[in-house]
């Protein structure tokens, strides 16, 4: 949220700002023993972008109704769209970084800027040729699963723009495990119903944030830092087969610690996690038999959990 030097919240902006660009610069990241992802050839480079901005010069036109520092957001859809021809980068937070940057030169009076974006994810159609299948490079499909998200605050200072603020993000990544979790030994009073379940299949929604140490990691993938969302996805994919887990809670708790281990330039990493485990109709006789079942009626439960360096070096050894 940007705020004034006085404290007092002030911002205004423009959302949905649609950015299709094409044929940015290929991304390469080192690779994990937990995903096959080492890139993207960003043929279509594409985001969703949410752009404010905050200033003292600005408080007029609130408290006057005097519009002649404000820029207006039509202009700002208009700057960001335009600017992003200009991008050289490969990653959603160069491009947010880039785009911060230029308004901030461009309108001496605006002191701040905070910036996020939602990638829109494409993926190449498979066609045939010789031996085989390939990626097309031409035809895209639209993909409505899991997405990378980002976001900067950056601020006027007397020797440049600098960034504040930073978080990078994997939104909506929704996983079922058919058997290998469980869920007993919680309290049992007058108010449970829940019956205890030593395997059942587990269906979870996750969203994953983190931060780096050095905020300029993510701004240099040539660097060998910059942390893909992907591998973020496959090392959570990764943990949830291999460890049989007795809660949610103790899943991310596995996750945090590997993406940690993986990745020594990230300082933070957070969850956000949904249970939307199935309804059970036809109870499966064991871990690979027929079962089945629905939607679980609402509500639904959720946890929220982060994590630091510190939880790694006083953990015990997990497996990595």
């Amino acid at each position: 949220m940007l705020n004034l030097s006085s404290g007092r919240t002030l911002y205004y902006g423009k959302g949905d700002v649609l950015v299709y660009r094409t044929y940015a610069r290929p991304l390469e990241v080192l690779a994990i023993p937990e995903s096959p992802y080492t890139g993207n050839r960003n043929v279509i480079f594409a985001h969703n972008v949410k752009f404010a901005v905050s200033g003292q010069s600005l408080l007029t036109s609130f408290t006057e109704g005097d519009n002649g520092q404000v820029v207006a957001t039509d202009s700002m859809k208009n700057f960001l769209l335009r600017q992003a021809a200009s991008f050289q980068g490969c990653a959603a937070e160069e491009l947010l970084g880039f785009l911060g940057e230029r308004f901030l030169e461009q309108y001496a009076h605006i002191d701040a800027v905070e910036i996020s974006a939602d990638r829109i994810p494409f993926q190449p159609v498979e066609v045939p040729g010789p031996g085989g299948f390939y990626d097309s490079s031409l035809v895209f499909r639209r993909s409505h699963n899991e997405r990378a998200s980002a976001g900067l605050t950056i601020e006027k200072t007397e020797s440049g723009p600098r960034i504040v603020s930073h978080w990078c993000g994997l939104s909506d990544l929704q996983l079922i495990k058919v058997s290998g979790s469980s869920f007993y030994g919680f309290i049992r009073d007058e108010y449970t119903t829940l019956p205890e379940a030593k395997d059942r299949p587990l269906f979870i929604f996750l969203d994953i944030l983190w931060k780096y140490e050095d905020a300029a990691d993510a701004q240099k993938p040539e660097a060998g830092k910059y942390v893909a969302a992907e591998q973020i996805r496959d090392i959570a994919q990764n943990v949830f087969y291999e460890f049989a887990t007795p809660s949610i809670q103790y899943l991310i708790w596995l996750i945090g610690q590997r993406i940690l281990t993986r990745f020594p330039q990230l300082a933070e990493v957070r969850f956000e996690s949904n249970n939307r485990t199935w309804e059970t109709i036809v109870e499966p006789a064991d871990g690979t038999s027929a079962g089945v079942f629905t939607e679980p009626r609402p509500p639904y439960g959720f946890q929220g959990f982060s994590m630091t360096r510190d939880d790694l070096l006083s953990a015990p050894e997990i497996p990595s």
